[in-house]
């Protein structure tokens, strides 16, 4: 009889591919994560990861990953529900973004009409939000770039140009354009592998047969733009940081690109129950004015 612990401690071995770093983040000993494993896979009745080099989640191992995730949702979404219902509360929820400087005004208005309900907050790559929302890890996710997974619905935000941002100084500082091939040996501050903003740089770069040279990867997006006033590299800056520090010593170059661009979206999952907290948040963030940086009507249906 498979047991609710050995599942969510499969989900962290098959996320991360590696008995010892599962082992450090489920605090087990990894003899007994390899015996969970084991016995796991004795219960399927086919073995779940290859084994030959580095540990790897096989197809079948996929499979039953996916059920699984979905089963564990399931049941946390249930407690959710009762919780909600039994306390005739609004319940809390989980939202789920690549950036929270986007979404500082909505939150910051949502916590204004709502000041008792909790909300989570969770940074997540857009790669690993299909999965948490199906396994109702989360409620909602706000990602900068399409994700095409089956099972969700989305709404769409807003779209903005990205900017290479360069020091006053800079050469190619007063330049209203310039082209990929022009950048191709400049050094760049950008986030790290994963992040939408390094996604895009990568992708651009590639169009043209070239491999940015990236001098500094930083976990501290909101800093990007303060490095590069710093004259330590240039760098992609969406058009939303610019409103938000419009009198930093740089300048903004557009990029002879028309893919040099994000797209803002929220998803959640298809099939989720979505607390009376989850919908009005849905809600305050699809109503937003991402122009004005205020709300659009009265903030009163929960959709």
């Amino acid at each position: 009889m498979m047991e609710l612990n050995s599942l969510r401690q499969f989900l962290v071995v098959a996320r991360l591919e590696h008995l010892s770093r599962a082992a450090d983040e489920l605090r087990v000993a990894q003899p007994s994560l390899s015996r969970t494993i084991a016995r796991l896979e004795s219960d399927v009745g086919v073995p779940l990861f290859d084994r030959s080099g580095r540990l790897r989640l096989n197809d079948a191992g996929k499979l039953f990953r996916d059920h699984v995730e979905r089963a564990l949702g399931e049941l946390d979404a249930g407690r959710r529900a009762v919780a909600e219902a039994t306390s005739e509360g609004l319940g809390s929820v989980r939202l789920a973004s690549e950036t929270f400087l986007t979404l500082t005004g909505p939150l910051a208005a949502f916590k204004r009409e709502h000041p008792a309900l909790e909300i989570e907050l969770h940074w997540s790559s857009s790669e690993d939000m299909a999965r948490r929302l199906r396994a109702q890890d989360v409620d909602l996710c706000v990602a900068s770039q399409p994700i095409h997974a089956e099972g969700l619905q989305s709404a769409h935000l807003f779209d903005e140009p990205v900017s290479v941002v360069v020091p006053l100084g800079h050469p190619l500082a007063g330049r209203t354009t310039v082209t990929v091939e022009e950048l191709a040996d400049q050094p760049f501050i950008t986030a790290r592998q994963g992040h939408w903003l390094r996604r895009l740089l990568d992708r651009l770069f590639a169009a043209h047969g070239l491999t940015p040279h990236i001098v500094c990867e930083s976990d501290e997006h909101s800093a990007i733009a303060g490095l590069i006033s710093a004259g330590l590299g240039i760098g992609l800056v969406p058009a939303f940081a610019r409103r938000t520090a419009p009198h930093a010593p740089v300048s903004w170059i557009t990029v002879d690109s028309a893919h040099c661009r994000r797209t803002v979206t929220l998803y959640w999952g298809a099939d989720s129950h979505l607390s009376t907290a989850a919908r009005l948040m849905r809600t305050m963030i699809t109503r937003w004015d991402w122009t004005t940086g205020a709300p659009q009507g009265e903030q009163s249906s929960v959709g």
